[in-house]
C-alpha cells in the first residue's frame, strides 16, 4: 500500500499491525469508531534512531514538516491539584503552554510533564507519544491547523513507526477540544 503522504516503503492499515503498537494505542485502534474508518489509520515503519522531528524530516522529506504533528504531555496545576493533558500541534510550531493551555485547563501554572510522568502515565515511549490511546479522562487539546490538515503524520506510541491519519480524526478522539492558536 502507498502512504497518502511521504515516501515510505512499508505502509499498512494500523488494524493490520497492532503488534507494532504499544498496548494503549493498539487498544484504541481496536476500539476505533467514528466518521473515519480504522483502516484509514496508516502505520509506517520508520527508524527509531531518527524519530525526532528535525532528523526525521531531513531523512524522509522536508515536505513532511508541514504534515507532521507532535503530541506533548502538559501538567496544569491549581490549588495543589495536577491535571495531565495531551497537546497536539503541527511540528513547525510549539505548544502555547503558558497561554492557551493554561487557560483551557483553568490552571494557575502549566508546564511540560517530566519524561517519566509522560511515559509512565501514557504507556508510550518518549519521542513516540501519540494522541491515539491517551487516557480517555485526560483533556486532549488539538490545534485547529492539525485538524485542517488532510493527512497528518503522528507518533505511534513507540519511537519506531509513525501513524498517518486524517487530521479531522483527531478532533473525534476522547476528550478532544480543538483550539485555534494552540500552536505558536
Amino acid at each position: 500500500m502507498r502512504a497518502p503522504i511521504g515516501n515510505f516503503d512499508n505502509a499498512r492499515p494500523a488494524p493490520d499491525c497492532l503488534d507494532e503498537l504499544t498496548a494503549p494505542v493498539a487498544q484504541a485502534v481496536r476500539a476505533w469508531h467514528g466518521d473515519v474508518p480504522a483502516d484509514q489509520l496508516i502505520y509506517v515503519d520508520t527508524d527509531p534512531e531518527i524519530a525526532d522531528t528535525a532528523v526525521f524530516v531531513e531523512h524522509y522529506g522536508q515536505e513532511l514538516l508541514d504534515e507532521s504533528a507532535n503530541c506533548v504531555i502538559v501538567a496544569g496545576k491549581r490549588s495543589g491539584e495536577s491535571t495531565l493533558a495531551g497537546c497536539v500541534v503541527l511540528s513547525a510550531t510549539r505548544v502555547d503552554v503558558n497561554g492557551a493551555v493554561r487557560r483551557q485547563l483553568g490552571a494557575r501554572k502549566a508546564s511540560f510533564a517530566s519524561m517519566d510522568t509522560a511515559t509512565g502515565e501514557s504507556g508510550m515511549e518518549y519521542g513516540g507519544i501519540t494522541p491515539i490511546g491517551l487516557p480517555a479522562d485526560w483533556p486532549l487539546l488539538v490545534d485547529s491547523r492539525v485538524v485542517d490538515t488532510e493527512w497528518v503524520l503522528i507518533g505511534s506510541g513507540r519511537r519506531r513507526g509513525k501513524l498517518i491519519v486524517p487530521g479531522k480524526a483527531l478532533a473525534a478522539l476522547p476528550g478532544a477540544v480543538v483550539i485555534e492558536g494552540l500552536g505558536i
